[in-house]
Formats: structure tokens, sequence, C-alpha cells
């Protein structure tokens, strides 16, 4: 049994005082708030719940930084496609590792403890399969457990390179798999994963690009109880695509085709009708935003304050993982709503704090998406994070967390995931050993 106390802790019920936490087996044992701390208590100012990481694609951190420079014909999410698509095909299972492991040390530094993976880096680089089909997830997993944060692996199925099942080309061919190859590589990721604490397997169709409706319905079978993710309405050309081959934009295909629910999270839907946000909060599933690598592409920008009032949950993910930052992504989607609507403070209620609606969003959509409950009570994985308030000591609570995302002077100083402390003084444990690997990697990939 472990114990911390905080002066300050955000719990389910809101900012308490004198907050002791016990913590055994990796999760929270016990919460006791108006208490002293005790003689072996570790000691910290302000403790809030670490929050999900709902979309990753670990393999392009490596890009990170080097795709901006503008073309002759001018740049949008095509041409940085076919960049993407470079590194992916010459990418070892070493180099997805080490990349990997990287950039989960920089999650939880941000103040993420748990990603959810959406893998589709699958074969070699001819497009076969590995002697293990589960080669790759393979590797995630291994990241995964050399770093501690808690993985929700969520394989991509990626069958086509547009809409109506069109032949996938040349360039995805790591990507690629039939329904039968499909069945054999989830079951090996499902047992890869079965030997990690905490996690998770769930499930992906890509888009409705690289996917049918009729194969996602095929697929559902697969995974009958775990989350659901897929891309969906990133790009207008996406939209227009879709509406020239069925009629209907990419939101209202899947809704009237699939039987979308509240463990489903819909990535970007970033253009949508209104009767396609209305019903699509009504289902409950989450819309995974990445509002840093959204911005990075030129996607456009998400109806968040029309989502919201329409009952709508959210969660943020570091998608192509330009940027690793948990305040980042949710002061980007707060400003793109700005931007958008000329005003400020979009997101929050009247006389309410944009921070604690912002964060608290982001941790219940990240739970609900990945599959596992989060925050601070008996029973949840003990993942949190404590916050270094020396560069601002007369803030607390709201004001705290407002600092934090929108201001400068809040560190994330400790980072536990499941009982364990992999972050200290904001620097992960063993950040020495993956950069090394890390940067290895990154000598391979861009030599020449």
């Amino acid at each position: 049994m472990t114990s911390l106390h905080a002066d300050t802790v955000l719990l389910p019920t809101g900012w308490h005082e004198g907050v002791r936490i016990e913590m055994d087996g990796g999760r929270i044992a016990a919460v006791h708030a108006g208490q002293e701390p005790a003689r072996d208590d570790e000691r910290h100012a302000v403790i809030v719940p670490g929050v999900g990481n709902l979309h990753s694609h670990a393999f392009q951190h490596a890009m990170a930084g080097l795709t901006e420079r503008r073309g002759r014909e001018g740049d949008n999410f095509w041409t940085w496609r076919e960049l993407m698509y470079r590194f992916a095909l010459a990418m070892t299972p070493d180099d997805v590792e080490a990349v990997a492991a990287m950039l989960y040390a920089r999650m939880l530094e941000a103040g993420f403890t748990r990603v959810g993976e959406f893998h589709y880096l699958h074969h070699d680089r001819g497009g076969n399969h590995y002697a293990d089909i589960g080669e790759m997830a393979g590797r995630i997993a291994a990241a995964s457990a050399a770093t501690g944060i808690g993985l929700t692996l969520l394989p991509v199925f990626y069958a086509h390179s547009d809409f109506g099942g069109a032949p996938p080309n040349p360039q995805q061919r790591r990507f690629i798999s039939s329904l039968e190859s499909f069945g054999r590589l989830h079951e090996r990721s499902a047992g890869i994963v079965s030997g990690l604490e905490g996690g998770v397997v769930g499930l992906a169709p890509h888009s409705l690009r690289a996917a049918t409706t009729e194969e996602i319905g095929q697929l559902l079978a697969l995974s009958p109880d775990g989350p659901v993710h897929i891309h969906v309405a990133e790009q207008v050309a996406e939209v227009e695509a879709c509406r020239a081959r069925h009629g209907v934009g990419p939101v209202r295909l899947l809704l009237d085709n699939a039987p979308v629910d509240d463990r489903w999270c819909l990535v970007h839907a970033t253009h949508m009708t209104a009767d396609e946000i209305a019903d699509m909060a009504a289902r409950g599933a989450v819309a995974g935003l990445c509002p840093i690598t959204e911005a990075n592409l030129g996607d456009g920008i998400f109806a968040g304050t029309e989502f919201r009032h329409a009952g709508g949950a959210f969660g943020v993910g570091s998608d192509s993982n330009v940027s690793i930052s948990l305040p980042g992504e949710l002061r980007q989607y707060e400003y793109s709503q700005r931007l958008r609507l000329r005003i400020r403070n979009a997101i929050a209620d009247a006389g309410g704090s944009t921070g604690r609606i912002l964060f608290e969003g982001a941790l219940a959509g990240g739970s609900q998406a990945l599959g596992v409950p989060q925050g601070i009570a008996r029973g949840n994985w003990a993942d949190m994070v404590s916050l270094d308030r020396s560069g601002a000591p007369c803030l607390s609570n709201d004001d705290l967390l407002d600092k934090w995302i929108f201001g400068d002077g809040i560190d994330v100083d400790s980072v536990w995931a499941r009982g364990r402390r992999q972050v200290r003084g904001g620097r992960h444990v063993h950040r020495d050993a993956l950069a090394s690997a890390f940067n290895g990697a990154m000598e391979r990939l861009t030599a020449g």
C-alpha cells in the first residue's frame, strides 16, 4: 500500500482539500478528503486525474516538424499524406518501437496516462505479413510496457483507397488486410494486449474510404464489447467524394448504416450538418478531436459549441503527434471556437471556468472512448498527475486549471500510471535511454 497526500485534489465530486490517496496493486484503494498527512505519505500540492489520449498514430511522430515546406502547387492534407506514406514504407519494427516509446514517454510527461493507438502499420515493407502477423502490434505493446502508459490498442482494418471499395494503391501496402487476414490479426492483437496490465483491445475501421459499410458490419463481430473508432469527415474533399458516390456525407452514411452508440468514437467529425451533429450526440458517440493536428493539416474547425449544446461528448488525441501537449490540445480546441465565432470563452457555461469544462470533458470522453474508467476514485486505476504550481502559488482550483491550459507557470511534476510513478520532476524516469533509441532510429530514417 502506497499513500499520497495533496493539499488540493480534483475528485469526481469536485475540488477537495487535504486528500489522502491510497494505492494498492496499481489501483486506488481509498480516497480520504479533509485529512492531515500521515507520517509516511508522499506530499504534493495539487493532484488531478490523468487523461486518456484517444487517438494516436505512433509511427507518425517520426515525421514531427519535417513536413513544413510549402510545395509549388500549395499544400494540403493530401500532399502531406504522400510524405506520410514515404515514412511508413521506410520504418522497420525496431524503428516503430523506438519512436512509439519516445512518444509515449512524452505523452506521460504531458499528463496523458493512457493512449488509444489507432494502429495500421501492420505489414513488412513489401506489404507481406510478418511471420508473426502481430509483429507490429507487439512493438506497440512493448513501447507501452517500457514507458508504463496504459494502452487501448485499436487494430485498423484498411482495404480500399476510396469510397465504393476502390482498390488500394501501392503506397498503402503496409496497411492493407482482407477480412480473413484481419480476423487473424485482430485475434493476435488481443492476445498481445492480454499480457499488458490494464490493456484493452478494440476495433478501428480506418474510414469509410478504406472500409465499406458492409465490411464494417462484419468486423463488429470481432469486438462485440470493445471500443470502435473510425476517422470520419476530416476533410472537405472527403465529404464531397462521399456525397458524389453515396448522395450523403460520411457522418450520415455511417449513422444510417452502422449501429453507432456510446462505444464508438468518431475521430475528427469536422464537417457535419446540423442534423448529423444532433444525431451523433443523441447516439452517445464520442467526438475524437485532435485540434493541434487538425490545425497543422488545415482540416477545418469542429462545431464544438453546437455539439456541446446538443449534449455531445468529446475527448482529445494527438493524432499525427506533431506536438504532444494535453493543455495544448485543449487550448487549441477552445481557441478554434473563439476564432470561428469571434467570442471569448466559447465552450464554458456562463460564469464557469473554461479550463474546468475542457479538462473534465476530455477526461470523461477519453475514458468512454478508451474503455477504461478514469478519475480519482476507489477501484479505478491509479492514473494521476501532480502539478507544480510554484510559478503561480496564489492560484488554486479552477483558476489553476485555467492557468495551466491558457497561461504559463503551471507544469507537470509527477505522473503515476497504474500506481507507478513514471514521471518525476517533469521527466520520464527512463527518458535518457528512450531518447537514445529514438535518436538512433531517426538517424536511420532521415539519412540521405
